[in-house]
């Protein structure tokens, strides 16, 4: 139940959707091309993906100085279902600018 709960609490913001949307369609990003893309700063960014990360959506591979951020893979049947139903939803996501260099 927890699990759950922590799940659907994940989903309970505008600004989360938008981020787990845009890494799904971008595939693995850098923190710093979030941050550039959403014209936030670093600090919320970071609370926005760790919430997604223990909610179960995200993982997580550092390289360097720099953290990339992707789906997890394996990914369960209900995130699995979560994500498809966040793709539907009509929402202006920002342009990917691919400015972290490894």
């Amino acid at each position: 139940m927890e699990n759950f709960l922590q799940t659907i609490g994940a989903l309970n913001d505008e600004t989360r959707l938008k981020i787990l949307r845009f890494i799904d369609k971008n595939g693995a990003v850098c923190v710093c091309d979030i941050e550039s893309a959403f014209g936030m700063i670093q600090s919320r960014i970071s609370r926005h993906l760790k919430i997604l990360k223990d909610a179960g959506f995200l993982t997580v591979e550092r390289q360097g100085r720099w953290a990339y951020y992707a789906i997890r893979s394996p990914l369960d049947r209900f995130r699995q279902d979560i994500l498809k139903e966040i793709s539907y939803l009509e929402m202006d996501l920002p342009e990917f600018k691919g400015c972290c260099k490894p």
